[in-house]
């Protein structure tokens, strides 16, 4: 068994992702370590099941606010270094894993100057997702410096392919990872699917003259580019219709003020729309999801959503719940596949409108959900992602034992 730190850049607890992987290797005896930024100032360090995190000592003389600006995971950033040098050196790593692109280059040093692997767990295409930001206006001053698209893609090139082996969440991101540099046979596809303990079965269709409104729900960050405002226009579009939708919005954003403001002015009352906010237990927030009849992914199809797929399509799918989801190429390819729902173009409410009417039918959203539920008890579940992430810890681990790793390829 190893020692591993697995580097989160933000508060943890929480994190569906970072937990299911760190999970799976403490539940195969490995050390695990995680080391996570720390905003709230929590605890140095604090054990819970899937390992042991080790906060980013604050700067307490700065105040609060301060020593979160200046704790932000930079690309280049010599407070992080020392926090992730002190942990390999202090508890012996022996494989470290990175988990998104900022603090990639920061691990990669480390790696390389103790003579430790490095795994690069690409959860999302940073650099899209920054441009996302700058392409829908919502930048801030600051994120000139630290949210810029032209120097995450630089980092990106530079880190992909020092990175032993890269762990991505869907085939698209696999192709693009392999057309920054990465050998094919060290690209591995770990998704951002649910246990199997956590599937539900669909509901029973309820009968078909009911004038129930229809109860969609959205879970996720409350920002333009992630369709939030097509879904607030597509149900202002159902309000006369019979019997209309409820909407139910889970989660926190930078656009969540600016989505309220928006729904207002659409005509959408509290009884249309609730916005929950963040939720801070994923199990709460999953509660809310399965109470409703219809999950939906509004995502604009951009090169960020082209290349990733988000934990709410399998959610939804194991929460027994029909899937209407914009025509993103990774959701649109597994619905296609599956059947476990509607597809509609993306910033387009009219056609996010005629697909929740197809699902307007109990019977049918039944028969859907049923397509999905059987697809992530055949394929989609995190059993399955579990073993290939296995695979990946114990090919490095036996290449690192057996002396088969030079210097270059750590």
């Amino acid at each position: 068994m190893a020692r591993i730190l697995y580097v989160w850049d933000a508060d943890y607890p929480w994190d569906v992702r970072t937990e299911k992987i760190c999970l799976a290797l403490s539940g195969r005896g490995h050390d695990v370590h995680i080391a996570s930024r720390n905003r709230r100032w929590d605890p140095a360090s604090e054990t819970f099941p899937e390992g042991q995190v080790h906060r980013l000592p604050p700067w307490t003389w700065t105040g609060q606010r301060i020593d979160g600006l200046l704790s932000f995971p930079a690309f280049i950033s010599p407070r992080w270094y020392l926090h992730v040098q002190r942990l390999t050196r202090r508890y012996r790593i022996e494989l470290i894993i990175t988990r998104d692109l900022p603090l990639c280059a920061t691990s990669l040093w480390v790696g390389r100057s103790n003579g430790i692997p490095v795994l690069f767990d690409m959860a999302e295409n940073y650099p899209a997702l920054l441009k996302d930001v700058w392409e829908t206006k919502r930048e801030k001053p600051l994120d000139w410096v630290v949210r810029n698209p032209r120097a995450a893609e630089a980092v990106e090139r530079y880190c992909l392919p020092r990175a032993r082996e890269v762990l991505v969440v869907v085939e698209e991101a696999r192709a693009h990872a392999i057309a920054c540099g990465v050998a094919e046979h060290r690209v591995t596809v770990v998704s951002n699917t649910p246990p199997l303990s956590r599937v539900r079965e669909p509901r029973p269709p309820s009968p078909s003259g009911s004038s129930k409104r229809l109860q969609i729900a959205y879970m996720g960050l409350m920002e333009i580019a992630r369709g939030v405002g097509v879904l607030l226009e597509a149900a202002a579009t159902l309000k006369t219709s019979a019997p209309g939708i409820q909407l139910h919005l889970i989660g926190g954003g930078r656009d969540l003020p600016q989505l309220k403001e928006k729904a207002a002015s659409l005509g959408l009352r509290s009884d249309d729309v609730a916005f929950y906010g963040y939720i801070p237990s994923h199990a709460k927030a999953l509660e809310i999801v399965e109470a409703a009849e219809v999950g939906v992914i509004p995502h604009f199809a951009n090169e960020w959503a082209n290349t990733t797929i988000p934990n709410k399509l399998f959610d939804y799918m194991a929460a027994g719940l029909p899937v209407l989801s914009s025509d993103s190429l990774p959701c649109a390819r597994i619905l296609r596949e599956t059947g476990a729902g509607r597809l509609f173009r993306d910033r387009n409410p009219a056609s996010l409108a005629d697909a929740v009417v197809e699902l307007q039918d109990p019977g049918e959203r039944h028969r859907v959900a049923r397509l999905g539920h059987e697809a992530v008890l055949g394929r989609y579940h995190w059993e399955r992602d579990q073993q290939a992430l296995m695979d990946v810890i114990e090919r490095v681990l036996a290449l690192k034992k057996t002396g088969a790793l030079t210097t270059k390829e750590v």
